[in-house]
């Protein structure tokens, strides 16, 4: 038995603990409270019943006291004291008697500090959650069994599985083509792609809901658990953008180079024109003198006019190779579209390429003209024409059709081959 003093220092001690202490009965009734509790709820709580005090109207569902009245065994839980309150640490002990429980020992043991660092975890949890959903690039996140846990909006943006869709019934194996999470999960396992349990900058694909393929720069790591692998996280940027604009810089390069070949080649045929235009005056010059001055004989007057022919020909082809070959700025003005196809067809059909081709026109006579740069044009329609010549490896048929649209505004130029 404990003395008088024993029993007033214990009195004493529990009146000085700044937390609720309450005794009440099976009932529910409060059968007594330390000065805290009563200066907190008032000192008219004895006698009342403990869902009174605390605003609950009646006996709560998960009420501690019919726990521990239901097991005869302590409980350690949280609860809302009272409907407004936030969720508190609560402990309720049996007291027995003769084997029976004689009253209940309730003790609030949620300090101010606890709540407090409670709603920062919730705060930093909220903005954490904020972080990875609002990330511009896709995060998944999932646990051993491949059950995603996390799946923010870029992640359903380049997937299209919707988020709710994604955390209810979506496994990371889905996500990749046959067999591939199995070999992200082994090249995570590696050294060399970033460190063991790190993976860096993989290219990868993945499967979008409908069925097509994503490319992706992955970013990944194991969870661990001491040494327990618990769960994979992946940050991935979608590469579809990228590289179609890799591909568009590769075709602009590849047409730079055209233009630097066209330039190149425009200015070996001004070179080539004015060196072949000094003998061809020449000749031209002597074989007039031939007929003009001398009497030749029978069948030497037809040989010396096939040459003077001959030469007006290298002439024209020397003329269209200078026209060609002009470097200057873009000119727009009223251009002839047929004669621009028929010049570009003169300097190219007596080429070798072009002996076992047959060249057939159907170019609509008194086409209007076009605001275009004629020489741009020429250099276009070059292009397709030696194009197709190629593809045909020298031997087939070459079609070239010219005609107005219905629209009386545009000309239609189709070049065509076997």
């Amino acid at each position: 038995m404990r003395t008088e003093i024993e029993k007033e220092f214990l009195l004493r001690a529990i009146d000085a603990i700044e937390r609720d202490i309450i005794i009440l009965s099976p009932q529910y009734r409060i059968l007594a409270a330390n000065r805290f509790a009563r200066e907190k709820h008032g000192s008219d709580i004895i006698g009342k019943t403990c869902h009174e005090v605390f605003d609950h109207g009646s006996h709560c569902d998960d009420c501690p006291v019919n726990t521990v009245l239901r097991t005869k065994l302590p409980f350690l839980g949280k609860k809302k004291r009272r409907r407004n309150d936030p969720i508190q640490g609560l402990t309720c002990y049996p007291v027995f008697f003769d084997n029976q429980i004689e009253f209940l020992l309730m003790v609030d043991f949620n300090p101010p500090q606890l709540n407090q660092l409670e709603e920062e975890l919730h705060r930093s949890n909220e903005f954490l959650r904020n972080l990875i959903m609002s990330a511009v690039d896709g995060v998944i996140a999932a646990d051993k069994t491949g059950k995603i846990f996390i799946f923010n909006e870029a992640a359903a943006e380049v997937s299209g599985y919707s988020i709710e869709e994604a955390l209810e019934k979506l496994y990371i194996q889905e996500i990749y083509p046959a067999g591939g999470a199995y070999d992200i999960m082994r090249v995570l396992r590696m050294e060399e792609y970033g460190g063991k349990g790190k993976l860096k900058r993989y290219h990868v694909d993945i499967l979008s809901k409908e069925g097509r393929p994503v490319p992706i720069s992955l970013y990944a790591a194991i969870v661990y658990d001491g040494e327990r692998e618990v769960a994979t996280i992946g940050f991935f940027h979608d590469m579809r953008e990228r590289l179609q604009m890799k591909k568009e810089l590769e075709q602009i390069q590849l047409q730079l180079l055209q233009s630097e070949k066209m330039a190149a080649l425009g200015k070996l045929a001004a070179g080539v024109a004015h060196q072949i235009n000094n003998p061809l005056g020449g000749i031209t010059l002597f074989a007039k003198l031939l007929l003009e001055e001398y009497t030749l004989p029978d069948g030497a007057g037809d040989d010396v006019n096939r040459i003077l022919r001959d030469a007006q020909r290298c002439k024209e082809t020397v003329k269209e190779l200078l026209e060609f070959s002009r470097q200057t700025r873009q000119v727009m003005r009223p251009s002839d579209l047929n004669r621009a196809l028929n010049r570009t067809l003169f300097l190219l059909e007596s080429q070798t390429l072009f002996q076992n081709i047959e060249i057939v026109k159907h170019l609509e006579a008194d086409l209007p003209l076009v605001n275009a740069d004629v020489q741009q044009l020429g250099h276009v329609f070059m292009n397709i024409i030696l194009n197709a010549a190629q593809a045909m490896a020298g031997k087939g048929r070459l079609t070239l059709k010219s005609y107005p649209l219905p629209d009386e505004q545009r000309i239609c130029i189709e070049i065509s081959d076997t």
